[in-house]
């Protein structure tokens, strides 16, 4: 008995063992043909460095040989090295990819401000008035140091008295500039602009300038009168001084500055602040502005040649480049022969300063511009 059933254990164990040996050979068989899957793509390569610089390069610059690629690097280190220099875009790249700080600036965003005093608002006012005030009464703000209501009814301009004295000293100058920074303040505009009340304003190119930047940074625009930064004696405490080296501005020429760096000069400006600051270094109100953006705020003026002033040979200037300058002038009772050298529908005698002859080329429509005849050229 027992050993009947070890004979059919020992049967069973190789019927199944001779049963998994067959599944395992039709297991093969059974399955479905293999898929033909498509090999993989190779990735694409990053661009180096390299191929960037070579994508950028100008035409003629380096050729597809690797003959030329160190030439064509060396070549566009060279365009990339001006580019920072002269911020310039550099070939090929899309302008409109670069930050632009430019800002997009109307007439009413700025704020002229002119320094006169009682005894020239006949003289030198009326002319204004005549001429480039009347293209912005609104945006211009006469400071002085006198009432003068015919005037003011006359031009329907904004004559602000700032109760200064009518003196031309230091002290005078300083008291005035302090109320046109007050006044700007106020105004909520988005640039101060200086001049004085022997200057004409090309409204054009003062806005074109202007619109190159942006009146959130820290702008001081103008034009120096010397070749070298002004050294002055700082008073630091009241027993002892420092010198301090500075460039500036000369108002008699004009001055812009952006309300952003003008907020910056509160500190020392506002609020009568700027009398007490010009007393530490004892000169007058351009340099004053000059010291508190240069010295103290270390903001660098901005030089530029479209501002002039009397002090300044006007007839050097250029006649095509005239109408193209941000401010012009004209000689004192000591020159008043330095004038720029334009032609137009009055003569000398007619328009000593010339400010009547360069506004009618400017605005020809103005009623009392001589009208040409066809045909006819000055």
């Amino acid at each position: 008995m027992h050993i009947a059933s070890v004979g059919v254990s020992k049967s069973c164990f190789l019927f199944s063992l001779a049963l998994c040996s067959l599944l395992l050979l039709l297991i093969p068989a059974l399955q479905s043909p293999p898929r033909q899957l498509e090999p993989p793509q190779p990735r694409p390569h990053a661009k180096s460095a390299s191929s960037e610089q070579h994508a950028n390069l100008p035409t003629g610059t380096a050729s597809a040989g690797s003959t030329n690629t160190d030439a064509g690097l060396s070549r566009s280190s060279e365009v990339i090295a001006e580019s920072a220099r002269t911020d310039v875009p550099s070939p090929k790249r899309n302008v409109e990819s670069w930050p632009r700080n430019t800002d997009q600036l109307e007439l009413k965003d700025i704020f002229i401000a002119v320094k006169t005093t009682r005894k020239y608002h006949r003289s030198r006012l009326e002319l204004l008035f005549q001429t480039w005030v009347s293209q912005a009464k609104e945006q211009t703000f006469i400071f002085t140091d006198g009432d003068d209501r015919e005037l003011q009814l006359k031009t329907g301009t904004n004559i602000i008295n700032t109760n200064c004295s009518a003196a031309h000293n230091r002290q005078a100058l300083c008291c005035k500039m302090s109320v046109e920074y007050d006044k700007f303040i106020e105004s909520q505009k988005k640039w101060f602009c200086h001049v004085d009340d022997d200057n004409y304003v090309i409204l054009p190119s003062l806005l074109r300038l202007l619109s190159s930047y942006h009146h959130s940074q820290d702008i001081y625009l103008g034009r120096p009168s010397l070749d070298h930064p002004i050294e002055a004696a700082e008073r630091v405490k009241s027993d002892g001084t420092m010198s301090v080296k500075f460039w500036f501005a000369t108002g008699g020429a004009g001055f812009c500055i952006s309300r952003g760096l003008a907020l910056k000069m509160s500190p020392w400006a506002s609020l009568g602040n700027f009398i007490t600051t010009a007393e530490k270094i004892r000169l007058p109100d351009d340099c004053t502005i000059g010291y508190i953006i240069e010295a103290l705020l270390e903001v660098t003026l901005t030089h530029t040649h479209l501002f002039h002033s009397h002090l300044e040979n006007l007839q050097k200037l250029p006649v095509p480049t005239v109408l193209h300058q941000v401010t012009l002038s004209y000689g004192g009772f000591e020159n008043r022969r330095n004038v720029v050298s334009i032609v137009g529908g009055f003569s000398l005698t007619e328009d000593p300063t010339r400010f009547k002859t360069v506004h009618c080329l400017l605005y020809p429509d103005t009623e009392w511009c001589p009208k040409l005849k066809p045909g006819h050229t000055n």
